[in-house]
């Protein structure tokens, strides 16, 4: 499987894979049954927000966005959906999976990811793909100013950096061998309220497949 860039051509296909109003609720936080093309492309407006979808064999299977905050040295998996017709195949943890290698790989330190409190089906598949809840009371800070009392998570980041070790890590613009552990940052997501950062470059995976294409 294959973790593209989003594009305009994908936004119909993710805008219908929501089956219930409450379905959206959970993914989104939206009030909205359809959730309309326009949507979804306007989440990708923002020029930080690095939006990506999980191909299996031509066909588009999931989305998912990073959320990348330099400042706080933190990223943030946000609005993770996949098809409904491939759902419990173990899709949603290859989308994670693939998510959290490719923060990693940005450089950044944590990751997170908040979900609705109703979402359990969601929340089994977070932990099984190596998150675990952050501190009570740092969930609860972060909460503060949200709509919902949602369950924060923290990635493993040990796992994602096992998960990356047959390539190393990435690097900009070249397909040449990296010493294990050398990695490079530069990309840049809005994260839980912090300044919007400029996005970085386009990174190539060091066995010389692109960062679009990374494979775990």
């Amino acid at each position: 499987m294959d973790l593209l860039p989003f594009t305009a051509a994908h936004a119909a296909t993710v805008a219908g894979w929501p089956t219930s109003a409450d379905e959206v609720v959970r993914w989104c936080g939206r009030q909205e049954f359809p959730v309309s093309t326009r949507t979804v492309t306007d989440w990708q407006q923002d020029a930080d927000v690095r939006a990506h979808v999980l191909v299996d064999d031509a066909t588009v299977v999931g989305y998912g966005e990073l959320w990348l905050d330099d400042e706080e040295d933190e990223v943030e998996l946000a609005r993770l959906i996949v098809a409904p017709d491939t759902r419990g195949k173990g899709l949603g943890r290859v989308l994670v999976r693939e998510l959290l290698a490719r923060a990693v790989a940005a450089g950044h330190r944590d990751v997170f990811m908040r979900v609705h409190p109703d979402n359990e089906r969601a929340l089994r598949c977070y932990r099984g793909a190596g998150f675990v809840p952050v501190d009570p009371a740092l969930a609860e800070t972060w909460n503060e100013a949200q709509p919902v009392g949602y369950v924060w998570l923290q990635g493993d980041i040990m796992i994602a950096r096992r998960l990356c070790i047959s390539c190393g890590w990435c690097e900009e613009g070249s397909s040449g061998r990296i010493s294990s552990g050398q990695r490079y940052g530069g990309l840049g997501v809005q994260s839980k309220g912090s300044a919007w950062i400029n996005p970085g470059p386009t990174w190539m995976n060091t066995c010389g497949i692109r960062a679009t294409s990374l494979r775990i």
